[in-house]
């Protein structure tokens, strides 16, 4: 009796060390499959940029894909910054008219626009429009093996696919931010009208003569960082995918989720920054 309880008891001890072991082992395999998925997307990324400076360059699929890009994301982009526009007064306008500063309205919209809601709303619905479009597109073309079919052909996939589509993206994303910015001042406009009484000429004078080179500056530049991100986001999860149609599926959803994640860390970095350097 005595025996078989010992017996018992070591069989659970080694039970117990091979689940403690398996799971170490585990966490072990995660590490590093996410270090090895952090070090492609570097070589990812450095290789778009190299091939971005080689000939041949694809002018006519940039093109194209900027006219791709942009045309269906200014929908979407329009009634997002014409919604936040209206509401983005609406909501401010009580608290400022109790302090005896309604008349500041138009400055309030015109620098809370420009300055952060413009960028990071278009970004944000671009990261689900376009990104999820790039990725499911190029991830279709990866598992038809379309991709190498190309290759067998002589021409490059990487350059014409992918940095066509980065560059596209990094390009139309700021002029889809200054499509949004107006839009939502024009909504502002709306908004302010709703409960008060104000000409447009005397709204956009005030929006002109508040805003100055340092609330339009960093907002440019942090368009141009987003539709980069866009890019290389939906594009790396695209080109990348395997595991046949549910790969793709989850490469899409993994494509936007990381898109919104980096855009938002990315607004607040650059935030910090202009900051630092008075810019904002």
């Amino acid at each position: 009796m005595f025996v078989k309880d010992y017996q018992l008891v070591l069989r659970n001890i080694t039970m117990e060390q091979t689940e403690e072991t398996s799971v170490q082992n585990s966490k072990v395999k995660g590490l590093y499959r996410r270090a090895m998925g952090l070090g492609d997307t570097v070589q990812f990324v450095l290789r778009v940029i190299k091939e971005a400076f080689l000939p041949p360059f694809e002018f006519n699929e940039i093109i194209r894909q900027a006219y791709e890009v942009g045309f269906k994301s200014i929908f979407p982009v329009s009634i997002t910054a014409l919604g936040m526009g209206i509401v983005l007064v609406l909501q401010s306008r009580p608290a400022l008219v109790e302090f005896g500063a309604g008349s500041y309205i138009p400055s309030m919209a015109a620098v809370s626009i420009i300055r952060e809601i413009g960028p990071l709303i278009t970004a944000l619905v671009c990261a689900g429009n376009i990104g999820s479009n790039i990725t499911a597109e190029l991830g279709s073309m990866k598992i038809s093996d379309q991709i190498d079919a190309m290759e067998v052909s002589g021409i490059n996939p990487f350059k014409y696919l992918v940095v066509t589509r980065v560059i596209s993206s990094t390009l139309i994303i700021p002029i889809l931010v200054i499509h949004a910015d107006a839009i939502s001042l024009i909504g502002s406009f709306i908004g302010a009208n709703v409960k008060g009484q104000i000409s447009l000429r005397l709204f956009f004078g005030q929006v002109v003569e508040k805003l100055s080179f340092n609330d339009i500056a960093p907002s440019i530049i942090k368009s141009f960082i987003f539709g980069f991100i866009i890019g290389i986001v939906g594009c790396y999860k695209g080109y990348t995918s395997e595991n046949g149609t549910a790969g793709v599926g989850k490469a899409t959803n993994a494509s936007v989720i990381n898109s919104l994640m980096l855009v938002i860390i990315t607004d607040m970095v650059v935030t910090q920054i202009s900051n630092i350097f008075n810019l904002l």
